[in-house]
């Protein structure tokens, strides 16, 4: 590594080894970055001393407008409080705690001028959340928004780190703005080296605990030089507007750093919500919109109140894009969404597409300066069309902050994102789910985001998310929450209507076979969903109805004294549909299906299934006290008696391999739709047990 400017040596200290580091790839020119290299001076001081651009406008919004001079200006009075009154030096990390708003960005800004690291955070982070990151960051200045200061003290007082903290948009003649007054407008800037860090961002927590990621001076140039300008394509008079927050990479990259490379101006300070959106769009005239998928979906009803012909190009990321959005998006706009995917780690997006060059239902193809390929759980390379992990190799990679995980992210050199997908022939990538959320099902995968989008195109559903919930029969099943659109009343009857709509849109085993009405969906502030927080309330639900014995529903006999076979009586194979009635001497056996979703015996093949259903009978007559012989009828369901007919003589040799020489009558009966939507074949067979 180049030799660093920093005197605080924490983060390169607490860098992984480098052995840990994904490959890094410098193939295009404008990836080929000096030594030294402080990314604020590269974006801002030379937008104004070298591009010509000091007079024109920098940020605009509620809080007035800047110019690239002013927002210059302001940047370097800013590092000089942190040098000459916080004492920061080169190396120290700053937390930056606020909504977004122009003195935010021109803080983040001198944060880099002033050789230091910047910890952005959510500002509806609480105390506890707070404490975790700054005692993770050992994080000794602050600066933050004076309306956050309750949390941000009473994270303080348990993480006495911070040594230095001042609040801004507070009480006039107050905080950093008072000691702002004083000081020159101009700056020198550290010499910092290219792989100094420059930020650690957090993520979001749409798994869990959140890990910070750390991102060098050249990382930050990196994605101004690869997305926008290879995809995105902004010139200097268009005008970027979203609410993202910039503690989100989503965000900082859209509305601060595109922006200020390109000569263009962005709206900072819009609230949170599509209508604040739509409303900024309309005052400023917006041409370039960033939003996360849902904001885009419920801006959509909205629309006919607002003139956003200004708008020429909408990105989306943060989470998957359904194509039910998308089409509704363009119907309504006629603006082909720019859907990208990126993460945390990786700091933006590195597969898009726009224009023409968007094929339906893929997210597109990894950007220049990006390299992407689908691997199995070894990690090697899948060919086509074979669903997998994506693992992408650039300019920018994982690097965790004294984080066990690095060892999960990076794999033979490859960026592991945590995200399934597959590609096509031509190099598209098509997004299946993040890998913990696939779901399951009788050794079917399912992806969560594909039952989403089909139950998105329902004129009910305005928001949704799918999981999966544990089963016995199935091993999960799939279960979606939905949240209704004014107008529409939760029912069972919509539940139905809306197992039906996916079943007509999707393969029928995809269905979801709970839905369950809900007012919202838990989100992480950057409007991700969080799934995990779904699956874990599945979790609990299950483990409450298991803690409570439910009673079995009393089987009656029909002019028998016989007792009747319960379901405790016998060892009921787990994994089946198992079900039984007795007639005295009688044992009817119902719905033995091909496979076992808890033994994960899964095949395609009929003759598989075919036998496996035939030792399921076997299984239960045996349970019953009874032997194969006490068979007196067996009925073939099948989907394709072709197929019955074709694999006549392995079905034969199954038959006598289970049920030895005993020959009851059979029929075969083909039936377009089976009890399991994985199964090709149902077995139900009559048994006469002779009594005891």
């Amino acid at each position: 590594m180049t030799p660093s400017a920093h005197q605080d040596t924490f983060a390169r200290n607490h860098l992984p080894p480098p052995k840990l580091w994904p490959e890094l790839l410098f193939e295009l020119p404008e990836l080929q970055y000096p030594q030294r290299l402080n990314c604020a001076a590269e974006i801002l001081d030379k937008a104004v001393t070298e591009k010509g651009w000091g007079e024109r406008i920098a940020l605009r919004g509620p809080m007035g407008t800047f110019s690239y001079r002013e927002l210059l200006a302001q940047a370097n009075r800013i590092a000089r409080v942190l040098t000459e009154d916080m004492g920061l030096v080169p190396g120290n990390r700053v937390l930056l705690h606020s909504p977004n708003a122009p003195l935010m960005v021109a803080c983040w800004l001198a944060i880099q001028k002033a050789g230091g690291i910047a910890v952005s955070t959510m500002p509806l982070l609480r105390a506890k959340e707070l404490g975790e990151i700054i005692a993770k960051a050992q994080i000794s200045h602050a600066l933050y928004d004076h309306s956050l200061t309750g949390e941000l003290e009473l994270a303080r007082s348990h993480q006495p780190v911070i040594t230095r903290a001042l609040h801004f948009q507070g009480p006039q003649g107050s905080g950093l703005e008072a000691l702002m007054q004083g000081k020159a407008d101009d700056f020198d800037n550290v010499d910092t080296a290219a792989d100094d860090v420059a930020m650690i961002a957090f993520t979001s927590g749409t798994t869990g605990k959140p890990k910070g990621t750390m991102h060098f001076h050249r990382d930050v140039m990196a994605i101004c030089d690869c997305f926008p300008r290879s995809t995105l394509k902004p010139e200097p008079d268009d005008i970027f507007c979203g609410a993202a927050p910039l503690a989100f990479t989503f965000g900082l990259g859209g509305l601060v750093l595109f922006p200020l490379r390109y000569g263009a101006s962005s709206v900072i300070g819009v609230k949170p919500g599509p209508e604040a959106l739509l409303q900024a769009i309309q005052d400023y005239r917006v041409t370039i919109g960033f939003s996360v998928p849902t904001g885009y979906r419920l801006a959509l009803p909205m629309l006919p109140r607002f003139d956003i012909a200004s708008l020429k190009k909408c990105v989306s990321a943060g989470e998957a894009l359904p194509v039910a959005t998308r089409e509704a998006w363009l119907k309504a706009t006629g603006i082909k969404l720019i859907d990208g995917i990126g993460s945390t780690e990786m700091l933006h997006i590195f597969i898009s597409a726009a224009g023409d060059d968007i094929r339906p239902g893929a997210i597109g193809k990894p950007i220049p300066g990006y390299r992407a390929t689908i691997l199995d759980e070894a990690g090697n390379p899948l060919p086509p069309r074979k669903i997998g992990r994506l693992g992408v190799k650039g300019p920018t990679g994982c690097r965790y902050l004294d984080d066990s995980r690095q060892h999960d992210y990076v794999v033979n050199g490859w960026n592991v994102t945590g995200d399934t997908f597959f590609k096509d022939e031509d190099g598209y990538f098509f997004y299946q789910s993040r890998n913990d959320d696939m779901i399951i099902t009788a050794g079917n995968n399912i992806g969560g985001p594909e039952v989403e989008d089909a139950l998105l195109k329902h004129p009910a559903v305005s928001e949704c998310a799918v999981v999966g919930t544990p089963d016995d029969e199935r091993g999960q099943v799939v279960k979606a929450f939905v949240v209704l659109n004014s107008g529409h009343e939760a029912s069972d009857e919509l539940k139905t209507e809306l197992q039906n709509h996916v079943k007509q849109l999707l393969a029928p085993f995809k269905y979801p076979r709970i839905i369950e009405f809900r007012h919202v969906l838990p989100r992480t502030e950057t409007g991700k969903l969080q799934r995990f927080k779904l699956r874990e309330e599945a979790l609990r639900a299950q483990a409450e109805a298991e803690k409570t014995p439910t009673p079995q529903a009393a089987m009656k006999p029909h002019n028998s004294p016989h007792e009747i076979i319960q379901p405790e009586h016998w060892a009921r194979p787990r994994g089946f549909s198992n079900g039984i009635k007795a007639r005295g001497s009688y044992v009817s056996i119902a719905g033995q299906v091909g496979w076992d979703a808890q033994r994960r015996f899964v095949s395609s093949n009929f003759t598989a299934q075919s036998k496996q259903a035939l030792q399921n009978v076997v299984e239960v007559v045996r349970a019953a006290g009874g032997k194969p012989e006490h068979i007196v009828r067996l009925t073939w369901y099948v989907t394709d008696k072709r197929e019955y007919l074709a694999q006549a003589r392995e079905l034969g040799l199954a038959y006598l391999e289970i049920m030895g020489r005993f020959y009851p009558p059979m029929s075969v009966v083909e039936i377009a739709e089976l009890v399991e939507d994985a199964a090709k074949v149902e077995i139900e067979a009559t048994a006469i047990i002779p009594d005891e």
